[in-house]
Formats: C-alpha cells, structure tokens, sequence
C-alpha cells in the first residue's frame, strides 16, 4: 500500500510548514486527488489517521477532493474525459490519449491553531 508513503510524505510537508510558520497544530487539512493520480482515497485517509497520533495532524479534519481526470485524445485532436488510466476515448475509441488533469496529490491549504 503506498498510501501509507504518501501519507508519510503528506505528514512531513505539515510538519515542516509547522516548524517554519510557527503554528502548533493542524485542525483541517485540505488535500486534492486527481482520479487519475493512483491514490486510494480511503486508504490515503486511513494511513493519514492512523499516523496522526502526536502529531500536528492529531485531531484535524482530513479532506480529500477528488478531481476528475481528462486526457487529450491524439485522433480526434481534443481533450476528453477520463474515468481511469486505460478507457478509451469517449468519442472515438482509440487509446492513444495523453492525461492532462487528475494526476495531482496535493496539499491545497490547512487551517491551524498557534
């Protein structure tokens, strides 16, 4: 399960703007998942709770906002929906598409408590 890295990654971006910006704890923390990123919300949100404990995240509301993908389909020269990695283009069939969005996980913002 690589939730379990990102969320550990998630956790040391917190820590470090915790130390950097001088604030003493998180109460929501604000994420945005591209369906297209390879992230498992729920998992993604259980490895976060689980390593908050003694943390800057202990306590906070975990969000995560999941953004839907798209991609840009080469034979019909535009850009799609995209559900998940592998459908094809709606419109034409062909699998020759590139994503443009949904591939992001990030950390949109955090409300905090000095």
């Amino acid at each position: 399960m690589h939730e379990a890295s990102l969320a550990g990654g998630i956790l040391k971006l917190v820590e470090d703007a915790a130390q950097r910006e001088a604030f003493g704890r998180v109460t929501v923390l604000r994420l945005e998942a591209g369906r297209l990123a390879g992230v498992e919300v729920r998992a993604l949100r259980f490895a976060l709770e689980a390593i908050a404990p003694g943390t800057v995240l202990q306590g906070a509301e975990i969000a995560i906002e999941e953004t839907d993908g798209q991609a840009w389909c080469l034979p019909c020269a535009a850009t799609v929906p995209l559900a998940r990695r592998g459908d094809p283009c709606p419109h034409c069939g062909s699998h020759q598409l590139q994503p443009t969005d949904g591939t992001e996980l990030r950390v949109l913002d955090l409300l905090v408590d000095d």
